[in-house]
């Protein structure tokens, strides 16, 4: 299956469960995809998107730190797989000669990602399942409710910027 490029176009709050929801987006298309994820993650990415400087460095600036000291680099990642409602992301590191592929969570790839300046891709298979829940291409929310690509298409991204 063909990856399809993405990148962090905003993190919301889902009105109904309060949980934040990484926002990514088709570099050459209209297609979405939300990944609803924890609270720390959704800081740490955002604390990325908005170049918010800490005096020490987090969790997310620390693998990247660790990475730089031997001369590794983040040279993409990957949202994978979708199981059982849950994403599967791989973060494809260079180390050398040598590629290595590494598990992750999509929320820690994403914030690894943005702060390595690491593309962002999503494969053909987790939009596909997405996109087949309610079989039209939309993300059924609750009944009567609007999808969330019609919410989506509807907002700026500067009314659903998450904020620190």
């Amino acid at each position: 299956m063909a990856n399809i490029q993405m990148y962090v176009h905003a993190i919301t709050i889902d009105p109904d469960t309060n949980t934040p929801i990484v926002i990514l987006k088709e570099v050459d298309g209209d297609r979405t995809l939300p990944i609803w994820i924890g609270l720390l993650e959704a800081t740490a990415i955002a604390t990325e998107m908005e170049k918010i400087e800490f005096s020490r460095p987090m969790t997310h600036d620390l693998i990247i730190n660790l990475l730089n000291a031997i001369g590794a680099e983040v040279l993409k990642i990957e949202v994978s797989d979708l199981k059982d409602n849950t994403y599967f992301a791989l973060i494809t590191l260079k180390y050398g000669e040598k590629e290595a592929k590494v598990d992750a969570r999509p929320s820690d790839a994403v914030a690894i990602a943005l702060r390595a300046g690491a593309q962002i891709f999503v494969n053909e298979s987790v939009i596909r399942q997405v996109r087949s829940f309610d079989g039209q291409g939309s993300l059924k929310r609750s009944a009567g409710q609007k999808s969330w690509d019609e919410i989506l298409n509807e907002l700026d991204p500067k009314d659903f910027k998450y904020k620190m």
